[in-house]
Order: C-alpha cells, then structure tokens, then sequence
C-alpha cells in the first residue's frame, strides 16, 4: 500500500497545482475490471482519452469483446457499423464510469473521449455530420468528440461548438495553429449562444502533442550535430509558448463576453507525453509542464513513473515566455524550418490514426468473418 501513498503525493502535488490527470487509455477490460475505478480513488485520475491506436490494441487482445462480436456477425452488419457500434458502447460505459467525478468538478472533468475517424480529417462537413452522429449515439454529457486541428478542421470544430457538442481538438503542434483552434472556439461558443444553448455545458480542451516535437526537431539537429546543445528542448518550449498564448486569448474583451455568459476556457490539454527517448526522464513532459488550468492525458507507463517518481516543482509554465520563445529563434537560427517540422507533424499524425482506423476495421472484420463462419 506504501506505493500507493507515494502516488497520492505525486499526483496530488499535480492535482493541487490545477493539473487534470486523464489516462490516454480506455478499454472494455479497463472498464469492467474496475481499473478506472481504482485509478479515480487512488491515482487522481479525472478523465481518460482515446484515439484508433488505443482501441485497435484492446480489440486485438481482449476476450472481453467476443462475445458482442459474435453476436454483430450474427447480426450481418458492417464492419464500420461493427466498429462505431463496439467503440461508443466502451465510450458510453467508460463515460458513466467517470460520471460522479464530472458531477463532483462542476461539468470540468470526468470527460472522455471519442475521436470522429480520421479518414475525415481534411472533410470539414463530413467532419462535422460524423461529431453529431457520435455525439447522439454516445448521448452522455461528460462525452467530449475529437477533432483534428487541421485547416478542414477548424471550421468543423466551431459548427460543432455551436451545436452545443463538447470538443477534444487534437493534433495540435504549433502555437500558429494553436490560436487558430482558440478562435474556432470562441467562434463556436458564439455560435452556440446565437442556436440558444447553454454556453456552461459546453467544454472543450486543446490537445498539444508534445513528444512528438522533441522526436522530429531531435532528428533533425542530430544530422547536423551529434550532442547538439538544443536537443529536447524543443517540445517544453513549444508547449509553454501555447500557455502564453492560452493565457492571452482568454483575458481578452471577447472572451470576457463569452464567460459572462457561463462560457468555460478551453483548457490546454498536454497530450504525447510519453517519453520516447530513453535518455530523458521519463516524467520530464509531466514536471515541466505542471501549470493551472491544464489537463495531462498520461498513457499508464507516465501515469506509473508520474506517481513513483515525479519530480513536481509547482507551476514551471507561467512567465517562461520570453526563454522559451529564445529557444525556437535559437533553433531557427540553427536551421531547423519550424514550419516545415509543423506540417511533417501534422501530416504523419493524421497518417498514424488513419493507419491505427485500418487497423481496427481490419481487427473487427476478420472477427467477424471468423465468428460469422
């Protein structure tokens, strides 16, 4: 139990600064075993998050999904139906699981969830129509649809805002792109108020990949110099320079008008943040990145490191502008194009899911075939 008291300390430490611990994990034997249930008491678990990776793994090795397999291949559906129908009954389950915590947080946290399918990711209608869709089928209030934070993205995400649907904007990796998510959303809460809803039950977060950009910008200046002196310090800054602007934009007139409608900030949600080179510490994107009013969705590997080990030191993020901008104008200066490093991002993370959503339809349809024959 010792261990468990050490995981208080950490994760509280984190908690108490204003951190939304949500686990970058869901699945049907998490659900039914009480693995969340757990992780809410002991772990300050708040919320969880799933992408096409997560479930195309759970699908693959749980038996707890042979059963409801078998009975759609009795039923002759797709294998898209097959698969929307398996992912938002985990989605609505994983949802009432975190429901009293989205009670006891005022509507803040207790949220999940549910990314629309990549495939649509430069469809800004189509986008939007499958948002709605998932939003209904799911139909729990502590649900939050996933968009992606590309160009065809952002106006899906203010219609979506404006039906009154809470939104997970993912892949986001550039501050650029960052105030332009911010803007879709004040555009959409606006939207939403102009439709009649109400603005205090609409929450969204804004989903910055932050590993990622320490990997593609490491990459790069190790082919220029082995041991270069900027290694790792990329993906922090980058991520502290989108708070700053976090901070900004929500103290603005327009967004004054907004929260005194009922209207709730977009928090920024640090996603990635699985340490991917072994020479870091493996808690480096939890510790350095501790600051009020923000949500990091952890895989279990950090969550366990962040409670063992943590090295939490307060709020490391607020005021750290002007340096952290000082590392980007140092890597630009060393020849890395930021922009071009911002759209490779983009473009493979994209590719990622939708490669993750074949895998999942490839999964379930070879299930089906198998439990239908």
């Amino acid at each position: 139990m010792g261990g468990h008291l050490v995981a208080n300390a950490n994760l509280k430490a984190l908690s108490d600064i204003g951190v939304s611990i949500w686990l970058d994990d869901l699945s049907r034997n998490r659900i039914r075993s009480g693995g969340f249930d757990d992780l809410i008491a002991e772990y300050h678990l708040v919320g969880a998050t799933s992408n096409p990776t997560i479930f195309a793994g759970a699908v693959s090795k749980e038996p707890e999904y042979d059963e409801q397999v078998a009975e759609l291949a009795k039923a002759g559906v797709s294998t898209d139906q097959a698969v929307r129908t398996i992912t938002t009954d985990d989605v609505r389950d994983a949802a009432d699981v975190f429901r009293p915590v989205h009670e006891r947080t005022g509507g803040v946290d207790g949220r999940v969830s549910l990314e629309v399918d990549p495939r649509l990711a430069y469809d800004t209608d189509k986008t939007v129509a499958e948002a709605i869709d998932l939003w209904k089928a799911v139909d729990r209030p502590n649900l939050m649809v996933k968009i992606p934070a590309t160009l065809a993205g952002l106006p899906a995400i203010t219609k979506v805002i404006g039906e009154g649907i809470s939104v997970n904007v993912t892949l986001i990796f550039s501050v650029e792109r960052y105030r332009q998510v911010m803007d879709a959303y004040l555009a959409g809460l606006e939207l939403a108020r102009a439709n009649g809803h109400d603005l205090s039950s609409i929450e969204s977060v804004a989903s910055f990949f932050v590993s990622r950009v320490d990997t593609e910008i490491d990459k790069r200046l190790d082919a220029m110099q082995e041991g270069h002196p900027l290694r790792g310090k990329a993906a922090i800054a980058n991520a502290r320079l989108a708070y700053a602007a976090y901070q900004e934009v929500f103290s603005t007139e327009r967004w004054n008008a907004l929260q005194a409608q009922g209207a709730r900030a977009q928090r920024p949600l640090w996603a990635s943040t699985g340490v991917k080179d072994k020479s870091y510490s493996d808690t480096r994107y939890v510790d350095e990145l501790a600051a009020p009013n923000t949500v990091n969705t952890m895989p279990e590997s950090t969550l366990q490191a962040t409670a063992d080990h943590a090295d939490v030191r307060g709020d490391l993020v607020t005021g750290t502008a002007a340096e952290s901008q000082q590392v980007f104008d140092d890597l630009a200066a060393a020849g890395i194009d930021l922009d071009d490093v911002f759209k490779a991002l983009e473009t493979e993370g994209v590719e990622k899911f939708e490669k993750s959503w074949t895998e999942l339809l490839d999964t379930v349809g070879q299930r089906l075939v198998r439990e239908g024959g």
